[in-house]
């Protein structure tokens, strides 16, 4: 299986500190996964290196020839992935609004009938939770649903160092366990998905909406 772990903020000033709470955790999260499931390929893929336009404009509205290369390439990442993990802060309440952003650029189609897997961090008590309880809805709506197990990372900024390793005092057991849990959800359904979709196109049976919007439209 080919995992890809969203890294979904661009915050990379301070104050609050460290600047780029995200990166740790979400390295934190490839470790876990790589010590874990040593058979599968995990990519971890970052919306700060993904600088995009000020006017909205997604993948598939432009042309093939005037597409952006680093947006292409990111299209191709995600559709041949079998399997997301979405890390994400928590603001006002909500997911990051660079992870939406990013995301919103591609059709539901290179996403669908894979599962994700919901990863939320926080500096304060909570760890996110908020956040990824909208997450549920958003990454539903895109087609790739979660799994029923989350991963939220309260105090963050104590819990791991700036290379994503575990503090001193923390118990990698645990904290690895934890991460598998979720992670050990998302290969098995990342698995069940490949391999029935072998057996079923699942375009065949439900198209994607492709041509105009009137498509979703009820008769």
């Amino acid at each position: 299986m080919k995992i890809l772990i969203f890294l979904g903020t661009v915050r990379d000033s301070a104050p609050p500190r460290p600047a780029r709470l995200g990166e740790r955790v979400a390295k934190a999260c490839f470790a876990a996964f790589v010590s874990q499931h040593i058979d599968h390929e995990v990519e971890l893929v970052d919306a700060l290196d993904y600088p995009l336009e000020a006017v909205f404009k997604p993948h598939f509205s432009y042309s093939t020839s005037q597409v952006p290369e680093r947006l292409d390439a990111l299209a191709k990442k995600i559709a041949s992935a079998d399997g997301y993990i979405m890390v994400s802060p928590e603001y006002n309440h909500s997911m990051s609004p660079a992870l939406a952003n990013l995301l919103n650029h591609f059709g539901s189609s290179l996403f669908s009938y894979k599962p994700s897997a919901i990863v939320t961090y926080s500096a304060g008590q909570w760890g996110g939770m908020r956040a990824a309880i909208g997450m549920r809805t958003f990454l539903s709506e895109l087609g790739c649903l979660p799994v029923s197990s989350m991963i939220h990372v309260p105090k963050a900024q104590n819990v791991f160092s700036a290379e994503g390793a575990l503090a001193e005092g923390e118990d990698q057991n645990e904290w690895f366990g934890y991460f598998g849990r979720t992670f050990n959800q998302l290969i098995w359904w990342a698995q069940a998905s490949a391999s029935y979709k072998g057996q079923v196109d699942p375009q065949s049976m439900a198209p994607a909406f492709k041509k105009d919007p009137s498509q979703r439209n009820a008769p």
